[in-house]
């Protein structure tokens, strides 16, 4: 089991890193909350990881904290919650905003994050309540997941809107979404942290 990685970001590519430990890649799939927290691409990074293996594959997640981490094993581990479904939770809330949502059992908060559903939420809310009973969250400031591709985007809009779509939003509401961000001048991270902010209730 890979618990822990320390090395040079090479690639910073929402929703993919790159980083080199002693001359391996590893590649990970993080969310957004993650990358607010890195630097920029040369820089030493330290990443607690999850490993997922599967007959067809090994997914290596990365994650800025332990609490992340932990919150992502946890959101696994509720019926018909995903690794795809628990990196959008993640990067479209913190982990101490998730935990208000569940315990003042806030259902429509929760169905404004992407691929999130009524049913699903309120099974979160009661699944995850006494998961985080007790828990002593460490104000991480979160946000995407998806998927990688050979050919990188043209522009930090078109990045953003490929890392939107990778967390579950539909075309159209990415659209909705990004018409509503001033992105001259942003690059691809800033514009998917207006984009999200834009998406939760009272912004």
């Amino acid at each position: 089991m890979i618990g822990r990685l320390r090395g040079e970001l090479l690639e910073k590519r929402p929703p993919w890193l790159v980083v080199d430990v002693n001359g391996v890649g590893y590649e990970l799939e993080a969310p957004m909350s993650t990358f607010y927290a890195l630097g920029q691409q040369g820089d030493r990074v330290e990443l607690y990881t999850h490993l997922a293996v599967r007959e067809d594959a090994l997914n290596l997640f990365g994650f800025a904290s332990e609490t992340e981490r932990w919150l992502f094993r946890n959101l696994i581990r509720v019926n018909k919650v995903g690794a795809r479904l628990a990196l959008g939770i993640l990067s479209g809330m913190s982990v101490d905003g998730f935990t208000r949502c569940v315990s003042s059992n806030d259902v429509d908060a929760l169905v404004k994050l992407p691929g999130v559903g009524r049913k699903t939420a309120e099974r979160l809310v009661v699944e995850m309540r006494d998961r985080l009973d007790g828990v002593a969250v460490d104000g991480v400031t979160p946000a995407p997941s998806g998927a990688g591709g050979v050919i990188r985007p043209a522009s930090a809009r078109d990045e953003a809107q490929d890392a939107l779509l990778a967390l579950g939003y539909k075309p159209a509401e990415v659209r909705r979404l990004l018409d509503r961000v001033d992105s001259e001048g942003l690059d691809s991270e800033q514009i998917i942290r207006q984009a999200l902010r834009a998406a939760m209730p009272g912004q």
